[in-house]
Parts: C-alpha cells; structure tokens; sequence
C-alpha cells in the first residue's frame, strides 16, 4: 500500500546530510512540476492552435515524449525520502524495533542492488543514443538529453537509499525506536488524526483571523 510517513531530524551528521539532500530532491522535485505546468500548456497551445487556426505545435508528440522521463524519474528520490512509493507492508506493519529496521535494512539493500544495475543499464542506453546521435522520428530532436536524466535521476535515488541504509543500521545499533533520516510509516488511524488536526488548526486560524 501507498502509506504516508514521517521522517525525524536532530543535530547528528546523518540528520544534516539528510535534509541538505532532501534540498536537492525538492528542487528536483519542483522541476518535474514546472515540466508538467510547461506540457500542460504546450498541450493547450497546441488544441487551441489545431482548432483555430489549423496550425498544430510541429513536432508535439516528440516533446511529449522526451519530457516524460522528466516526469517520471526527477521526483523519484524525493518520493522516496518520504516514503511516498507503493509498497506491501501488510507483514512489515507487524514488526517493531530491531527486527522492523533488520527487514527495512534488508529491503534497502536489495533496492540499492537493483537501482545500481538500472543505473549501469540506462547509462549504457545514453551513450548509445549519445554516440550514434539518436533523435526522434519527426522533428529529429536528439534523444540522450532525456535518456540522460535516467541514470543521474536514478543515482541520486541511490544515494538517498545509502542515507536511509546508515539511518536504520543506526538505528539497530542504538536499539532506537525512532530512527533519524527515514521514512516512518504511519498507520491509517494516524495519518487520518493529523489531518483532522490539521483542518482543524486551519479552522481555528481563520476564525481568529475573520
């Protein structure tokens, strides 16, 4: 299941690091937004101008194309920062302490193994397209600028597991129940309180307010 998590802070190293690469994440993040604000826009341009003028945007499958690996890979470390990512956690819920940080540890590890293998993998497919000067079909826009992000979207996703590896060996080393710089998941009667908590500060403020 898709769950939504906190992730503790405190002044230890790992805690500074952390948030200075979440900083990164989000900008990351926050341009993958702008791409979708710019499709959306080239995509109304481009209805707009079919059906007024007769005049579609030349080529708009093609941008289409190439900005989707914007779209999916930008966000993914800062998704996994926050727990944001679908997962089965229908045994793991059930595990607390060491053994719940052994299981995640164990889990980031095997997601580490497979990340650096896509990022090997999509590395080779840019400097393929890199190389013979890849493009696309109708107005031969070169492709390894968008097979690009892939590999370098994909490593800095490793990088943010390798954070969340050293939070949960911490935590099995110090026995902690609140592990620094990963991603607590929180249980639907949780998540469900802050947000009745949240709307009703956000009621409060407007009443004091008005």
């Amino acid at each position: 299941m898709s769950s939504s998590a906190t992730v503790l802070v405190d002044d230890s190293r790992l805690s500074r690091i952390d948030r200075l690469f979440f900083r990164l994440e989000s900008i990351l993040n926050l341009t993958g937004g702008v791409v979708i604000f710019l499709l959306v826009f080239l995509a109304t341009a481009n209805i707009l101008g079919r059906w007024f003028f007769n005049l579609p945007i030349d080529g708009y499958v093609d941008w289409v194309e190439q900005a989707m690996a914007f779209l999916a890979f930008l966000g993914i470390a800062y998704t996994q920062r926050l727990g944001g990512h679908i997962r089965m956690d229908m045994l793991v819920g059930h595990l607390h302490g060491r053994a719940l940080w052994w299981v995640e540890l164990i889990s980031s590890t095997s997601m580490l193994l497979v990340t650096l293998v896509l990022i090997y993998g999509s590395y080779l497919h840019f400097w393929r397209a890199f190389s013979i000067g890849d493009s696309s079909l109708d107005i031969h826009l070169p492709t390894w600028p968008a097979k690009l992000v892939v590999p370098i979207a994909l490593t800095i996703l490793a990088l943010r597991i390798l954070l969340q590896i050293w939070g949960y060996l911490r935590a099995i080393g110090e026995g902690s129940m609140a592990p620094i710089a990963v991603p607590l998941i929180e249980s639907a009667a949780e998540v469900a309180a802050k947000e009745a908590a949240s709307v009703i500060t956000d009621d409060g403020c407007r009443e004091r307010s008005a």
